[in-house]
């Protein structure tokens, strides 16, 4: 297995009537959190309406969270594009590339939340076509084209960028999928990446991985363009505690606004989970292999099943979702970072061996310990002579 990466895929989630500026600074601190135990990337959504995820320009919540890390990358994850003049995107996408030396990737999608695009008179067949037109635009400007066009929403003359990105080789994209092949097409006919979101939530979407990843190939093949699983990315959702009844006492904190939000208030069925009872609600994203809750081998489990059944991927997204308190969600972190990352980066095995080799000799060294001292002990007699 290549070395994985791994993240968050941060919308946010939080329940409605709680203080927003809590939540924010929060999330800022967990982004703080997960920069220091390792993690590779955390994404950060847009939306406008419905009341719980709250962030609305995920590029200024990068810029908040640039100041407050070190090294890990940050992701768009996604900016609406349907909603957006593509020029001052790739323009914010440029200046953010340098305010963060290079950390910044760019997510785009066509808009999760009909209630959002409703305000501004386009439905979501509108978006789906506008994210066509303008990740093509996105894309030229990127590489430096001068472009002039016009599409339903914008029209741009002689429109280019005053910048060049920071990074060598330009800003990495990556464009969004739940359940339609969209997303899957755009990434391939523009040799971008993939960010599967929810990719195990929908009923056919675990099933569903290899065939997603086949539109992306053939796509690219039909447009000649190249594409890489090394930026592929998965989104689900863990859980992690010690022990299944304390991963399961933690979620009983926020699992039922989160269910009752994809069922009773998104208007995002492709999201939307069965499950009335508590209990319920824990055994269907275990038993239906939609995430975990439960300790760090059921996580390992889950990554290890991801990657057979998609046929290889580059990086593993948490969803966040606030099922568990601060305190536990944290400590979820932390617990993934050391007891789930290493076996897929190539860390765990090297430990293990070598742990291995020393207690196959265990016995034989430390009988030459004990002779070292007998040795050690009847030296210095012999020279402080007898008494």
């Amino acid at each position: 297995m290549a070395k994985l990466r791994f993240g968050y895929f941060m919308a946010p989630f939080h329940r409605a009537g709680t203080n927003p500026t809590l939540a924010l600074q929060r999330d800022l601190d967990f982004v703080e959190h997960i920069d220091a135990l390792g993690f590779d990337e955390v994404w950060f959504g847009e939306h406008h309406s419905a009341g719980s995820e709250i962030i609305s320009s995920p590029e200024i919540f990068i810029a908040a969270a640039a100041q407050r890390t070190k090294r890990i990358r940050l992701g768009t994850g996604v900016i609406s594009l349907a909603y957006h003049n593509p020029l001052w995107v790739a323009d914010r996408l440029v200046l953010l590339d340098h305010l963060t030396y290079g950390r910044v990737l760019g997510g785009v999608g066509p808009g999760s939340l009909p209630t959002d695009s409703a305000m501004i008179g386009l439905n979501p067949t509108d978006t789906r076509e506008l994210l066509e037109t303008n990740l093509d635009i996105l894309v030229r400007l990127l590489d430096g084209e001068t472009v002039t066009a016009k599409t339903a929403t914008h029209e741009l003359f002689d429109a280019r960028l005053q910048l060049a990105p920071y990074s060598e080789g330009g800003i990495p994209l990556a464009v969004a999928a739940v359940a339609s092949p969209t997303g899957a097409r755009l990434a391939g006919k523009h040799g971008i990446g993939l960010l599967s979101i929810g990719a195990t939530l929908t009923t056919e979407g675990f099933d569903a991985l290899a065939y997603h990843w086949g539109i992306v190939e053939e796509r690219a093949a039909a447009f000649g363009k190249r594409v890489d699983r090394n930026d592929w990315r998965l989104v689900g959702p863990f859980h992690v505690a010690e022990t299944d009844e304390q991963a399961r006492a933690d979620v009983k904190f926020g699992i039922e606004p989160w269910f009752h939000y994809f069922q009773k208030v998104a208007a995002f069925p492709q999201m939307t989970m069965p499950g009335d009872r508590l209990d319920e609600m824990i055994d269907i994203i275990n038993n239906a292999g939609a995430g975990v809750i439960g300790t760090p081998e059921r996580a390992r489990a889950q990554v290890q099943r991801l990657w057979e059944q998609s046929g290889g991927f580059g990086c593993m997204l948490q969803m966040a979702h606030e099922w568990a308190n601060p305190a536990a969600t944290k400590r979820s972190a932390e617990l993934f970072a050391a007891e789930v990352m290493p076996y897929f980066q190539g860390q765990a095995q090297p430990t293990l061996d070598a742990a291995a080799r020393a207690s196959a000799v265990r016995e034989d060294l430390a009988q030459t310990q004990l002779q070292a001292i007998d040795y050690m002990a009847k030296k210095y007699q012999d020279e402080v002579g007898p008494r």
